[in-house]
């Protein structure tokens, strides 16, 4: 994760071009982004990764508000020497709200809450997931041009509930809050997804936005 938020930092530092000295136009335009999302974890000779994508596409309601949805997969893989242990494939839905603010020149802080609703089935098991949640994040957004930003943000706090319903099993629903991703995982949920964390999504993200 250190590798990941240096090498988004070094691109920030890097981006030179002139770009817009405010967002007071930004009112009634729209804008389209998809943020990626990437977690990995070893153990011995086991590796569980998760991926993310998740495009999206918003207004601002005024200069510095803006409203919009999200739509994506995310995949959840458990493998090991002796091959793939385990495979999930889940649809994302996420409605968001953000607040900007300039920071200096084109470099710009937001606020997010979402919603996002997350549903799938894991593939051997056939074990159905589903999550609804309540996510707050921040970020920051570097305009390169007026049409054209670069963002990245971590999740700051988060409250899911979770559904896990075997295909021959009782129905088990977990419960959790984490602040910053400090949490710990419940052991079924652990085992069921994998090595997965309490919250589907990725902690850190990072995308391109363009705005017309």
């Amino acid at each position: 994760m250190k590798k990941i938020v240096t090498l988004v930092s070094v691109v920030l530092m890097g981006l030179t071009a002139k770009a817009q000295d405010s967002a007071q136009g930004l009112k009634g335009a729209w804008f389209a982004t998809s943020q990626f999302g990437y977690q990995q974890t070893k153990t011995a000779d086991e590796k569980n990764t998760s991926l993310s994508v998740l495009p999206i596409v918003g207004t601002f309601v005024t200069p510095s508000v803006a409203v919009g949805a999200g739509f994506g997969l995310i995949n959840i893989k458990a493998e090991s020497n002796a091959g793939t242990a385990a495979k999930t494939d889940l649809i994302v839905i996420q409605p968001l709200v953000r607040k900007y603010w300039n920071v200096a020149g084109s470099l710009y802080f937001f606020g997010q809450a979402a919603i996002p609703v997350i549903t799938g089935k894991e593939k051997e098991s056939e074990l159905k997931v589903n999550q609804v949640g309540l996510s707050v994040s921040g970020g920051f957004d570097y305009f390169i041009t007026k049409n054209f930003s670069v963002e990245f943000s971590y999740d700051l706090a988060n409250f899911t509930s979770t559904t896990l319903e075997p295909k021959n099993g009782e129905k088990t629903t977990v419960t959790n809050f984490g602040l910053a991703h400090v949490a710990n995982v419940d052991p079924f949920y652990n085992t069921a997804l994998a090595g997965s964390n309490p919250n589907l999504t990725s902690p850190l993200s990072f995308g391109f936005k363009f705005i017309f």
